[in-house]
């Protein structure tokens, strides 16, 4: 890899850090938000579950849409609009304009996200991409994980609008490096729209958005209440659940580097066997769910195997759809945030039917179906699936 392609790509993940951290890190300051505008944690939560909304609705049309603009052009738009938006939010007089700014931005959040993973694979050559993508990623992980902390920490310590000026710094860093060091990146290879959306009709490819979705639900069925479980059935409060969540936070980055090796190295095996460990790790922290020490191993490997499932995901489905790797990687997110509203309504199902501990049997659920759709996959599309060895 060259010494331009590596600085591209580290662009890229301070991109994808700083567009996910305005996504996620929102939840570490509900309650801040809710006390300053005088509205319930309940309504703030619409910061959250309307931005994801957003992404899910403009995953598959918008990087489509943008597909034959030149890409320096397109990050330049997005993260431009992030900084403005994260601006207004500093200033916001309430929660409406609040919300609004949040909004518009989300919408486009799938356009930069898509893009960066398809230009990480298509800067490098074929065998290194898993690796290259592994790094976009890793900004993507640290970003959902820990920016809620990062956020947390400062409006604890300073103010709310000093959160969202964070959220401002990183974005117009990533513009700034962008405008400057990012050369000019025009579409070589200009599919007409209708060529792309065809892959719509392969099979192979409804297949591989399913595993997205499952995986999706999977993780966010139980990290979605992963505080919950820590202080409710493993009795882990205070200080000891900020370091508990550190550590799944750090395993996760720790995950994205694995995952980029195990992709290069065998994608079916790596593929097939991710949901039938997290599966094993599951069962073991339903057993040891108690007892404090098998269960920060059972955090660590978490976060690991996160990531993990991250990787493979995205690798799935677009490798389904290599013609039009755009519509591909929007339906990857939109098909991640599906998977979070799905995975946090079952496990919340879970939790008032059976109780909080019971909460890892939906991420068994989904693992089952992810594992099924996989096989399905292997088996019915043997020629398409082995070439995702080579």
């Amino acid at each position: 890899m060259s010494n331009q392609n590596r600085l591209l790509i580290y662009i890229l993940t301070i991109g994808v850090f700083g567009i996910l951290t305005t996504e996620m890190g929102i939840i570490g300051i509900l309650p801040s938000i809710a006390e300053h505008f005088d509205i319930s944690v309940a309504k703030a939560g619409l910061l959250v579950s309307l931005f994801a909304l957003a992404v899910a609705i403009s995953g598959p049309i918008l990087p489509l849409l943008f597909s034959h603009i030149n890409r320096k052009r397109v990050m330049l738009l997005v993260l431009g609009i992030f900084v403005i938006g994260n601006i207004v939010s500093i200033f916001a007089t309430n929660f409406t304009i609040l919300l609004i700014a949040r909004v518009i931005p989300a919408f486009f959040h799938p356009v930069y996200c898509a893009l960066a993973l398809t230009v990480a694979a298509t800067s490098v050559r074929k065998g290194e991409a898993p690796k290259a993508v592994a790094k976009v990623i890793f900004g993507v992980n640290a970003g959902m994980i820990l920016g809620v902390p990062i956020t947390n920490y400062i409006a604890n310590q300073t103010s709310l609008e000093m959160s969202f000026l964070f959220f401002t710094i990183v974005n117009a860093l990533a513009f700034v490096a962008t405008l400057i060091f990012v050369p000019s990146l025009p579409v070589k290879e200009r599919m007409t729209y209708g060529a792309q959306i065809s892959v719509l009709k392969k099979p192979v490819v409804w297949l591989a958005i399913a595993t997205v979705v499952f995986i999706g639900s999977a993780f966010s069925s139980i990290n979605s209440f992963i505080t919950e479980y820590l202080e409710v059935v493993t009795n882990v409060t205070g200080n000891l659940l900020t370091l508990a969540l550190f550590i799944f936070g750090l395993a996760s980055l720790v995950g994205t580097i694995a995952a980029g090796n195990f992709l290069t190295k065998n994608v079916l095996k790596t593929a097939t066997i991710f949901p039938i460990v997290l599966g094993v790790v599951h069962l073991l922290s339903f057993i040891t769910g108690k007892s404090l020490g098998p269960m920060i191993i059972t955090i660590l490997l978490w976060g690991i195997l996160f990531a993990i499932g991250n990787n493979v995901s995205q690798y799935w489905i677009t490798s389904a759809a290599p013609e039009s790797p755009d519509l591909a990687n929007g339906l990857f997110l939109s098909g991640s945030n599906l998977g979070i509203t799905i995975g946090t309504t079952v496990g919340g199902l879970f939790i008032s039917g059976m109780g909080t501990q019971y909460v890892v049997l939906g991420g068994l659920l989904f693992l089952i179906l992810s594992l099924v759709s996989i096989v399905l996959r292997n088996y019915l599309f043997k020629p398409k699936a082995e070439q995702l060895i080579s």
